[in-house]
């Protein structure tokens, strides 16, 4: 596919001096607050991006950090404009419905594809795809660092949909029966972007609710949710 070939391209201007080559992309404003705050804000800067805020210059001025996001559309927006700036790799954080009985709110999920059920994907792909990857190296990597953490996670599929209130019945048992774990709304985008333009994209999602017994199950407020969370943005703080 010609990367050239849209009429409208995103156009940042200046580059921040301190951006970095990493970007952690955060969802839930929560997770954001609690990483910005993690990552010593002491000559930290930042840069509004439509209703999203990019921080950077931190401590570690590798890293960069970005959101809050929701859906795919807004979420492939913001990685359009970190690629112009030159990020080449981004670690995206965020919460999960899960579908599979074998996965509980506060859990980790680890992708390793992501099922296309978004409007967005199709337009990143050279021909008709039913799967989305991440960035294997990063994923592993991502997969070595919470092992070496003592974080127990899950690893397999997940499914990508723009449309949180169609999550029907069977839809739920379709992607059951192909063996995903659980149900969010940005991976599959991310990841055909990522290797549309050549960034390294990888993914950790957390599970706050539940859809398995094919009555919604809602864990937000949960204490293991918020210790999980708090664990996970520990870890990549220090990626």
């Amino acid at each position: 596919m010609d990367t050239h070939e849209a009429i409208i391209n995103p156009i940042m201007g200046k580059q921040p001096s301190q951006l970095g080559k990493r970007c952690l992309m955060v969802a839930n404003p929560p997770d954001l607050d609690y990483l910005h705050r993690l990552l010593k804000t002491g000559n930290s800067q930042s840069r509004r991006i439509l209703m999203s805020r990019l921080n950077y210059g931190y401590e570690n001025n590798s890293i960069s950090l970005i959101g809050p996001f929701i859906g795919a559309p807004y979420a492939v927006i913001l990685l359009e404009s970190l690629a112009v700036w030159g990020i080449r790799e981004v670690i995206f954080f965020g919460w999960c419905g899960a579908i599979s009985d074998n996965v509980r709110i506060g859990d980790v999920i680890i992708p390793d594809k992501s099922f296309i059920d978004d409007g967005i994907s199709k337009n990143y792909i050279a021909a008709p795809r039913s799967e989305a990857f991440p960035c294997v190296p990063l994923q592993e990597k991502i997969k070595s660092t919470l092992i070496k953490n003592k974080v127990t996670f899950h690893e397999g599929p997940v499914w990508s949909t723009d449309a949180i209130y169609r999550e029907t019945k069977e839809k739920v048992l379709y992607y059951l029966k192909k063996n995903a774990l659980a149900v969010e709304m940005e991976a599959a985008a991310l990841f055909s972007v990522g290797t549309f333009r050549k960034i390294d994209v990888g993914c950790i999602l957390i599970v706050s609710d539940e859809l398995s017994s094919l009555k919604w199950k809602p864990g937000f407020k949960h204490p293991v949710f918020k210790d999980r969370r708090h664990q996970v943005c520990d870890i990549i703080s220090n990626f």
